[in-house]
């Protein structure tokens, strides 16, 4: 069970304007920036990410949702990492249920909400 779409709805509009600032410096947190498919808006959402060896994981909380299928079309986004641009390309869907890619002690809590998608990204050359 991934988080409720309901509660994405109130993220969006209530949560991530409070945790917004806050995601820009708290370590596992983040600001992905993309553009909308159509309107080529700037979005900025926060979200669960984690450096890798390759790269950097999202931790999908909600599933795919609009920002996923933005940084899927345009083949890559920003993610300002405690207040640092980190342009990153190469996104792909991982469907990961031991969740191997992100830190071992955030296992338990990503599998306690039943994230089991993730967002793979490569840092830009």
């Amino acid at each position: 069970m991934v988080l409720p779409r309901r509660l994405a709805r109130i993220n969006r509009v209530v949560s991530n304007r409070v945790l917004g600032p806050l995601a820009q410096v708290l370590p596992g947190f983040g600001i992905v920036v993309h553009h909308g498919r159509r309107s080529g808006r700037e979005y900025r959402t926060p979200v669960n990410v984690f450096k890798t060896p390759d790269g950097y994981v999202v931790a999908l909380t909600y599933g795919v949702g609009d920002w996923t299928r933005n940084v899927l079309a345009a083949g890559g986004c920003q993610i300002d990492i405690r207040r640092h641009p980190v342009r990153l390309t190469d996104p792909r869907l991982v469907h990961d249920p031991t969740r191997k890619a992100v830190p071992l002690p955030v296992r338990p809590i990503l599998a306690a909400i039943g994230v089991k998608d993730f967002l793979h990204l490569r840092p830009a050359p």
